[in-house]
């Protein structure tokens, strides 16, 4: 603790003293109204955008699957380091023998264009936006059809993952990533369970507790090596360490939703379980197409379960996918609660998606009570735009801000959606007309909505007050706050970045 407040009182000692204070903030506001004035001239052009927003501190992205985060060229690559093979025609990664018939190594494939290129687009959704592609296939069976094929190659490889994730990351300027993940050892739980059971949960509570300590112990370990891996790979820690490095991940167990209810029950049950026992996992989710039939038939069982285990575990967090629905993918009905129910009946704090909005029953309460709560919506405007065939004005993005939900921007699964967080800001601007102070606004919420812990610098709003220990940022008590909040040292260090990025020559 005395060595964590020496050091951050060393950094701000750098800082301006008070009497200094309002000059600083007066010249702040000038740096921010120039900045604030390029990206109005330059909101038309997308490369200059590209160029500016690249730049720009972006602080979190709390909404990224590991898996998804991962372009297919990777996965191409690692599928021939590993001996693995590509089926032909499909193009899904798969494990030898590869010289039977309809399959072919991966090893070497990137000498055979055609097929490189048809792997490309079997384990994304390249081009879907522009035409490409068979247009008979439905964005949303595109997309989710891309983790199946490339499963294979990520199997062993969570060490490159996470290298690959921090190395985006850092390359957008993106200091925090909350990542989506689970662990094949769930299934020791999984395939415990009965599928006959549904809501019982008490009795899956007991069935599942002599099971879950070892479960526990073998997910960590296995983080424990991917992480390992992962800071070998980008050389963390040494004199050659990479910008990634400075990348910081947590995660939201992720259980899936797609499958019999105890199954998913005891998925939930260890994620409750890994955010208590590895302050790594920072909350829980739930994910998967939400429009599957047994996600559809099993959404309010699920928000009951997740209820249950909240009440069991309350200091756990929860990011819930919601209303990733649109009219016409489903009935009108299955839009009409979704959302509220992840709020009012699971407790979430934030929600994944949310574009169903407009359809919820009561939604203009709705919308009250999560501005009133301050539950944050994770925006992810080039996946709604391919998955669900929504963007621009048909977008809720401006009703959630007009309503005062606070929103943050996210990514998603940027590989299979070939985007990536800067592409995110990009699109709020040419698509969405938000400018500069706006983006300003999600960048530090982003942080502040983050379930990082200890306590926020803000007092209430991002951007406004700051807490009274940091009312004057060089002060000792700032330095002794600092050092009891990772998410308060996270923001500092955010502050000062948009600070540096606003004094730029432009």
């Amino acid at each position: 603790m005395r060595a964590a407040v020496a050091a951050i009182t060393m950094v701000l000692a750098s800082l301006p003293s008070p009497a200094a204070a309002k000059a600083a903030a007066g010249a702040a506001a000038s740096a921010e109204a120039r900045t604030a004035a390029r990206l109005d001239r330059i909101a038309d052009s997308p490369p200059r955008l590209r160029l500016f927003l690249q730049a720009m501190p972006k602080g979190g992205d709390l909404h990224n699957h590991m898996g998804g985060s991962i372009y297919a060229e990777d996965y191409l690559r690692w599928a021939g380091a590993g001996g693995l093979c590509l089926t032909t025609p499909g193009y899904a990664i798969v494990d030898p023998p590869c010289d039977a018939p309809g399959r072919v190594p991966a090893a070497g494939l990137e000498l055979d264009y055609p097929r490189w290129s048809g792997a490309i687009d079997a384990l994304s959704t390249r081009g879907f936006e522009a035409g490409v592609g068979d247009r008979s296939v439905s964005g949303y069976d595109r997309f989710f059809a891309t983790f199946a094929s490339f499963s294979a190659a990520s199997r062993g490889n969570m060490g490159k993952e996470l290298a690959a994730t921090r190395e985006q990351a850092a390359a957008d300027r993106v200091s925090y990533v909350e990542l989506g993940a689970g662990s094949r050892a769930a299934m020791t739980l999984v395939t415990a369970m009965e599928e006959r059971e549904s809501d019982n949960f008490a009795a899956m509570t007991a069935r599942l507790a002599p099971l879950l300590p070892a479960v526990v112990a073998q997910v960590r370990a296995d983080y424990d090596a991917g992480e390992a891996a992962s800071a070998a790979i980008d050389q963390c820690g040494t004199a050659a360490a990479q910008p990634a490095c400075a990348v910081e991940v947590r995660y939201l167990f992720t259980a899936l939703r797609t499958i019999a209810p105890a199954k998913v029950f005891a998925q939930l049950a260890l994620a409750f379980a890994m955010a208590e026992a590895d302050p790594r996992f920072v909350g829980v989710n739930i994910a998967a197409p939400e429009h599957d039939p047994v996600a559809i038939r099993d959404y309010a069982l699920h928000m009951r379960m997740i209820a249950f285990l909240k009440a069991r575990h309350p200091r756990v967090n929860l990011s819930l996918h919601a209303g990733e629905l649109v009219l016409g993918l489903v009935p009108p009905r299955e839009l009409a609660f979704h959302i509220r129910d992840a709020v009012a009946v699971a407790g979430a704090r934030r929600i994944g998606h949310g574009v169903d909005i407009a359809y919820e029953a009561d939604a203009a309460a709705l919308l009250r009570r999560m501005a009133r709560d301050r539950v944050a919506v994770e925006i992810n405007l080039t996946s709604n735009a391919v998955i669900l065939g929504v963007k621009g004005r048909d977008h809720p993005l401006s009703l959630y801000r007009e309503a005062g939900v606070p929103v943050v921007l996210s990514t998603d699964d940027e590989g299979v959606s070939r985007s990536d967080m800067t592409n995110e800001y990009v699109r709020a601007v040419t698509e969405q007309g938000l400018r500069y102070r706006d983006l300003k606004q999600i960048v530090r919420d982003g942080l502040h909505y983050a379930f990082l812990p200890g306590a926020s610098l803000w007092r209430d709003r991002a951007g406004g007050a700051r807490v009274a220990a940091c009312a004057v940022a060089s002060a000792p008590a700032c330095a002794a706050f600092l050092a009891t909040s990772a998410k308060a040292t996270r923001q500092m260090q955010l502050e000062r970045d948009m600070t540096a990025f606003e004094a730029m020559e432009r």
